[in-house]
């Protein structure tokens, strides 16, 4: 009786269904800490100096290469030969730079700037890959929440000193929707993909203007707008934290300039 109860059509699909979905999971988490170890064994000390000891990289890049501390970023990020990262707002390429050697020949950058920055900008991305210097990488233009990739076709999307950005409107108008824009690095990220985002921060429960007015967000902001868009909250890092910033100064301001605490999230996409 048991039997034939179990092999009626229903019933048996219904058990292959939650099987396999089972089965899945398994994978999954069996992939993740296969990542998770090939992580561990990359020598991030390695490639962040002979990034910053190439010589074709534009000389300005010297005076930031020991505050944003090429190697503890690379550990957070979890890069690795291979990976296909999607670089939000790359500005000028510093941080591409640390990417494209990370990645090596197997692996691919994506160089996004929105167009409101194009002429601030002006000639630096040109400049960067000129020469095909960086030949796995790929500028992009696009606002935020447009982003320039194909659906589950990326290993890591990186956002440095970028979110508050979204509550930013420049006299080229808006770089992007909030929400739309999260959705966005959500619909490019591979299950099992990280979101890490890096940002000046602002003091607890400031205002979404702060990111228009300092030039900072409130890290509760990016953390709850990631999360709505359905990414899984991994780890804080202090690594670019300075606790002598009064976090209620523009960034630009001489005083505190190239010193500004900032908080470094990561998140999984399931």
């Amino acid at each position: 009786m048991k039997i034939r109860h179990l092999l009626q059509p229903g019933r048996g699909l219904a058990l292959l269904a939650a099987a396999a979905a089972l089965s899945l999971q398994a994978c999954g988490k069996k992939d993740v800490a296969a990542k998770k170890e090939e992580a561990a064994a990359v020598d991030y000390a390695a490639i962040a100096a002979a990034a910053v000891a190439d010589a074709g990289r534009p000389e300005e890049d010297l005076a930031d290469d020991e505050r944003r501390r090429p190697a503890a970023a690379l550990a957070y990020m979890e890069l690795r030969p291979g990976l296909a990262v999607f670089e939000i707002e790359a500005g000028g390429g510093w941080y591409t730079e640390l990417f494209s050697r990370a990645v090596g020949e197997k692996g691919s950058v994506v160089m996004q700037n929105p167009q409101g920055f194009v002429a601030f900008l002006g000639d630096k991305v040109a400049k960067r890959l000129e020469g095909d210097r960086l030949a796995n990488v790929r500028p992009s233009v696009s606002n935020f929440d447009a982003l320039d990739a194909p659906d589950l076709s990326v290993d890591l999307v990186t956002w440095v000193q970028g979110p508050h950005e979204l509550y930013y409107t420049p006299e080229s108008g808006s770089l992007g929707d909030p929400a739309k824009s999260y959705a966005e690095i959500a619909r490019i990220l591979k299950p099992g993909g990280l979101f890490v985002a890096i940002d000046h921060s602002a003091e607890e429960g400031a205002p979404e203007k702060t990111g228009h007015d300092l030039h900072r967000v409130d890290k509760a902001i990016v953390k709850r707008m990631a999360e709505a868009a359905g990414l899984k909250f991994v780890s804080e890092s202090g690594f670019l934290a300075n606790p002598e910033d009064p976090l209620t100064t523009p960034v630009f301001d001489p005083a505190i300039r190239g010193h500004t605490d900032q908080f470094a999230l990561k998140f999984r996409k399931d």
